[in-house]
């Protein structure tokens, strides 16, 4: 561990003794919030789950400014994040992700997956946050493979939106800040009648790029950004409640060139003659494009019924996706000049439902719930690439059509059964039978050359391949008081297996590749102290991986993905939550991660054994001071500083200096003065406030010795305003 760390992880364990031995004082504004959770697809108080999860309430997430994914995972412990560009997103928790590339195949799917009030988000990104009026935002480390299924071994990001209500609310937003940010944001609820209610909302976001590109003069990696969301509520018993609630995120903005550096690794290395040494300065030959357009409907009905509550959500995703991407256009060694860029389209229907049913039995003893789930999705993806080398045998243009078919079946349940009043025994299995079809074709356009691979023939080739897989769970947990809890568990994860992108021969594009499997240990224990104003949560696991997909970029080819035999993942997790006076709180939370790769040959020479996973930093800190106080006249003040320490990752299974990324400290601030009435609200707010240099995604190009990488937002500051009624 780093210096810096260690003295990180001081700064948390002397936060938590404080708080532990802090006298006692009048309870008012000293309690921990509670937070309700579904990570177990029921409604229980996050510290009686006996699972490893993260919760941000809405409250959390306005006092901290969380506005995006990045935000949730800097603050998350085990979760990291990469980006291709802000819509083609690669998560990781716990050292396991898609492999990279992932977003870009039509035949692929992501080891850590997005759930939107219990719908699977497989493709298209995750909708702005501004789409849905959020409720929470729940992180779940570790497979799910028993009661969420679907490409859950890694763990999942679960999005619960706020329903209608009989409380009539508005609030409008607006916001100001560097690069020219604008945004507004207005959203409420109105109840109709006694058993009818509507809420809605929409924004705007526009902001100027973050980079600047001097071919074209333009500046690029900007936002403009619009969302909706409505949603309808109807009870017309006590026991009836149905939802409908619909979302759409559209994105029409310029894309984010590269910078490019040789010939080491970006964080020590220089720029390519004739590019400027300004990382936000790129030299790209066109700015690019991203355009998405995101729709989600969906339909949630929660009916009680004599033997128990009876749930039915049907969702309904549909996205447009295009983009044109300048990945590789500058100098190389020698200085000659050369493009490669690629352009993409796709569209992506999805169609989900799920039925289950949620039972209690024995005055509650035996508590469970079964269900079934169906999924289809329907993929058509078009990529372009074009390739211009001074040498005319590697210039060309090639086109790579796909269109998948993929379905997902399931049979689900789960059984708690209190052998005493404090222990409880938890057994609960999944059986998933999937199925993939695609029709996939790669074809020259002009040029002599053809990318990828150099020389490669045409094909149009049909694939089909099918799988299913058993995946149980197995906890034991004991609450020895009302305030601890003590639990262990078994989990068995599976994701589907899949076919590649851009593949560079007929034989590859039609062989699958295989499913991963994993086996995950976990023991924990969550508690609570001093009449709840500590919260101490400790994860400790194990997690044994068969097949693990990655992919490797071969040289003048492409990205392949092929099954890494062997992982090991050991690693702990720490999160806390002190109040040890009225208005004050330090929360934070310490994630040690060992995660390496066992058995991975790829070739004679080649030999990955022993590395570590990609995007699988082995430690992460995250500390957060805030302080509220009420001021003379009522008017209300809160200050919140958030502070973030990962150490270095590579991106890559090679682990070459190339593909990593150094560790980096992150510092976010905000103040807050709310009006006497709590009517109006304004903020002072300020990100990345070190301006530290992060990479988002590492591509290395050995032949040339140059290193091309997109990058996180620099320092941004802004001013925040709120009326509520």
């Amino acid at each position: 561990m780093t210096t810096r760390l260690a003295y990180g992880a001081s700064v948390a364990a002397m936060a938590a003794a404080l708080g532990a031995a802090w006298p006692a004082l009048a309870q008012t504004g000293t309690q921990v919030e509670e937070i309700i959770v579904t990570a177990q697809r029921v409604e229980e108080n996050l510290q009686d789950a006996p699972v490893a999860v993260t919760a941000f309430s809405a409250a959390a997430l306005a006092r901290s400014n969380v506005e995006t994914l990045d935000d949730i995972a800097i603050r998350t412990p085990g979760f990291s994040m990469g980006k291709v560009d802000p819509i083609q997103q690669n998560f990781a928790i716990r050292g396991i992700g898609s492999a990279q590339g992932i977003s870009q195949n039509a035949g692929g799917d992501p080891s850590v997956v997005l759930f939107v009030d219990g719908i699977y988000a497989g493709r298209g990104g995750a909708p702005d946050l501004d789409a849905l009026d959020l409720e929470r935002v729940e992180v779940l480390r570790g497979p799910q493979g028993t009661l969420f299924g679907k490409n859950t071994i890694g763990g999942l990001v679960q999005f619960v939106t706020r329903k209608p209500d009989d409380e009539p609310a508005l609030r409008i937003q607006g916001q100001l800040g560097n690069y020219d940010r604008r945004a507004f944001n207005i959203r409420g609820n109105l109840p109709i009648s006694e058993t009818l209610a509507v809420a809605g909302g929409a924004s705007i976001k526009k902001r100027d790029g973050y980079e600047f590109n001097e071919t074209t003069g333009n500046r690029v990696n900007n936002e403009d950004l619009r969302t909706a969301h409505a949603a309808l509520r109807f009870r017309p018993t006590d026991a009836l409640d149905v939802v409908l609630a619909f979302d759409v995120t559209d994105q029409d903005q310029k894309g984010n060139p590269r910078d490019n550096i040789c010939p080491t690794s970006f964080n020590n290395g220089v720029h390519c003659v004739g590019v400027n040494p300004d990382p936000r300065i790129t030299n790209a030959y066109t700015d690019g494009v991203m355009r998405r357009l995101l729709k989600t409907y969906r339909a949630e009905v929660n009916w009680k019924t004599p033997v128990g509550t009876l749930t039915s959500i049907t969702g309904l995703r549909d996205v447009k996706l295009n983009y044109v991407t300048p990945f590789f256009a500058n100098p190389v060694n020698p200085p000659t000049q050369i493009e490669s860029t690629e352009t993409g389209y796709e569209k992506n229907q999805q169609f989900s439902q799920e039925v289950r049913l949620a039972f209690d039995l024995m005055d509650a003893r035996l508590r469970g719930q079964v269900g079934a789930y169906f999924l289809t999705e329907d993929i058509n993806r078009t990529a372009w690439l074009l390739q211009q080398f001074p040498a005319p045998a590697q210039t060309g243009l090639a086109t790579y059509p796909q269109a998948v078919d993929s379905k997902s079946t399931a049979l689900f349940g789960q059984l708690s059964y209190d052998i005493l009043p404090s222990l409880t025994a938890t057994v609960g299995a999944r059986m998933t039978w999937e199925e993939k079809e695609g029709h996939f074709i790669g074809r020259k356009i002009s040029g002599p050359g053809r990318p990828p691979p150099l020389g490669a023939e045409d094909y149009d080739v049909t694939a089909d391949e099918s799988w299913k897989a058993f995946t149980p769970r197995f906890a034991l947990d004991w609450k020895p008081t009302d305030d601890i809890l003590l639990y262990a568990s078994a989990a068995r994860g599976f994701k589907s297996g899949g076919f590649q992108g851009t593949a560079g021969t007929a034989a590859s594009q039609s062989t699958p590749y295989d499913p991963e499997f994993a086996w995950s240990y976990e023991a924990g224990a969550k508690t609570q102290w001093l009449d709840n104003r500590l919260r101490l949560n400790l994860a400790m696991f194990r997690t044994d991986y068969k097949d693990l997909q990655v992919s490797q970029l071969v040289p003048l080819c492409c990205v392949v993905v092929g099954n890494a035999a062997t992982a090991k993942i050991e690693g702990a997790e720490l999160e806390f939550v002190a109040r040890p006076f009225d208005g004050f709180q330090i929360d934070g939370s310490y994630a040690w991660l060992n995660a390496k790769f066992e058995s991975f040959a790829t070739g004679a020479t080649a030999n990955y054994s022993g590395n570590r996973l990609p995007r699988s930093p082995e430690d992460k800190i995250n500390i957060g001071v805030q302080y509220e106080t009420e001021l003379a006249g009522g008017w209300g003040v809160l200050a919140r500083v958030d502070y973030s320490n990962q150490s270095k990752m590579y991106f890559e299974a090679s682990n070459i200096p190339q593909q990593k990324q150094e560790g980096y400290i992150n510092w976010d601030g905000r103040i807050a003065v709310s009006s006497p009435d709590d009517r109006w609200e304004v903020a002072v707010w300020g990100k990345n406030l070190s301006d530290e240099l992060v990479a988002t995604y590492v591509t290395y190009f050995g032949l040339f010795r140059q290193t091309l990488v997109p990058y996180q937002p620099p320092r941004t500051y802004g001013v925040t305003l709120t009326w509520r009624m």
